[in-house]
């Protein structure tokens, strides 16, 4: 006897304009620029700029109960040949997009070696300089330092580019290069790179001088951890060595490698700028999300024309149904737009809120839990769509730049098969090194076995990631006497 079963799904069918929402709410600011473009390209009735004659209208610029959906029977235009039907609309949020233009310094979503070609690109050289400029950053490594010589680059000029140039030259261009972002790009040894990023912190501060000048004078000491020599040298209280080092071990050894799960390099152009003004934390969108876009006055006239005619003509009535159609399909893409902002600033938003004390002093140790549906749930919207802004924008902070996914917590795998909080781990992690004696640190080994006795399954590469994201240096730095 054959076996029947009843089945049952529910499916829930996207309209064109939900699609091409999330189409564009997914795609980082750096692509936006470009998709903006092709819209342009294919679609006549969709142009820049403001129209100024006309005011932004209120409500959404485009009803789904209106008679787009009998476009192939009657053309019923009255709606289209109103005044604000094409009027410009400009796209923009809580701030001030006019003096936001200059495109931030990590400029791209790709590599390093695209982001210092970027900002290469606005340096005002001669042409051999040029040359001189692109063989340097070609010779920049994946984790960001140059090690071949300045006379080997001499050397691979005169061979390969046929570019007869000095030192001296070649030094002057890569100093230029080393005032690039990430700061310690470009650099030839480790104390070299800790001092490019140093010179740029507050030269007012005498402990940012007082660390330029321990990397500088006594940088062998302070990497095999004679801070007795170094104090007796300096003649500086145990407070201020304290504080001092405080300071160099927060720097960044490898400037160049900010790796993702893939191993490649990722850099960001900021979807959101974060501020600190006088206590009082602001947000706003980078101004590469706040194109402005208007319905073309033009098509609306065929319109208007089509209006006050016979309308017996066969050919005018295809023309028109046409124009309606790219008049859809322009009000589609303004409405698709607007909702991007509007959804990634309330969820950026809902992020600050959450992650507050993070964001106002930068103290990573303050991060607290967060997972997807902790916003969703705050900002009443489904988890894919915050999961389509967290997945590819950045935020810029005076710290930093943060892409949006750092701060929601990954899931660690526990005996019971239960997942916490990767911020529970990091915790647990860093209150065993604050506890362990200082004459002999916790190894990464053993601080995985640790962790493994108390249930984690976390391996000694991942307690090695945690600890460094927590700027944590390795067991030999941390030995004191």
């Amino acid at each position: 006897m054959q076996k029947l079963s009843l089945s049952q799904s529910l499916q829930q069918k996207l309209s064109p304009q939900q699609i091409q929402f999330i189409k564009l709410l997914q795609i980082p600011t750096v692509e936006l620029d470009t998709r903006i473009e092709e819209e342009l390209e294919i679609n006549p009735a969709l142009e820049e700029g403001m129209d100024e004659e006309y005011d932004q209208k209120e409500d959404d610029p485009y009803d789904e109960t209106d008679d787009y959906k009998d476009r192939d029977n009657d053309l019923d235009i009255d709606s289209y040949i109103q005044d604000e039907d094409y009027a410009g609309y400009k796209m923009q949020g809580d701030g001030n997009y006019g003096e936001e233009e200059r495109d931030m310094p990590l400029a791209t979503s790709s590599s390093l070696t695209d982001s210092l070609l970027q900002q290469f690109g606005y340096l005002q050289l001669t042409e051999e300089q040029r040359i001189v400029g692109l063989q340097l950053i070609g010779s920049i490594e994946a984790d960001g330092y140059i090690r071949r010589s300045v006379q080997a680059i001499v050397n691979d000029l005169a061979f390969s580019q046929n570019v007869f140039t000095d030192a001296d030259e070649v030094e002057e261009v890569l100093q230029k290069i080393q005032s690039f972002d990430p700061a310690g790009i470009g650099a030839r040894s480790l104390p070299e790179c800790l001092l490019l990023q140093l010179r740029r912190k507050d030269q007012s501060d005498p402990y940012n001088v007082l660390a330029i000048r321990i990397i500088d004078e006594f940088f062998d000491e302070f990497s095999k951890k004679h801070y007795d020599k170094i104090q007796r040298r300096l003649n500086i209280s145990d407070d201020s060595l304290k504080r001092v080092i405080d300071i160099i071990i927060r720097l960044n050894p490898k400037p160049g490698s900010i790796e993702g799960e893939s191993g490649t390099i990722q850099y960001l152009i900021p979807d959101f700028l974060l501020t600190n003004n006088n206590g009082k934390l602001e947000l706003t969108l980078n101004s590469k999300n706040a194109p402005e876009l208007r319905i073309s006055r033009s098509f609306a006239d065929m319109l208007d024309t089509y209006d006050k005619s016979k309308k017996q003509n066969k050919n005018l009535k295809e023309t028109v149904s046409f124009v309606k159609q790219k008049l859809d399909a322009a009000k589609w893409f303004i409405d698709a737009i607007k909702q991007r902002q509007q959804t990634l600033l309330k969820t950026m938003n809902a992020i600050v809120r959450y992650q507050y004390d993070f964001f106002l002093t930068g103290d990573e140790s303050r991060l607290r839990p967060m997972i997807l549906k902790d916003i969703a749930t705050l900002i009443d919207m489904d988890v894919s769509t915050v999961s389509r802004v967290a997945n590819s924008k950045a935020v810029q902070t005076e710290f930093g730049i943060y892409p949006l996914k750092y701060f929601f917590s990954e899931g660690i795998s526990t005996d019971t098969g239960e997942d916490v909080s990767s911020r529970e781990v990091k915790n647990i992690l860093k209150d065993l090194i604050d506890a362990e004696p200082k004459l002999h640190p916790l190894s990464d080994d053993k601080l995985e076995k640790i962790l493994n006795d108390r249930g984690y399954n976390i391996a000694r590469r991942t307690v090695a990631k945690y600890r460094e994201q927590l700027n944590i240096p390795v067991a030999r730095l941390r030995k004191q006497l």
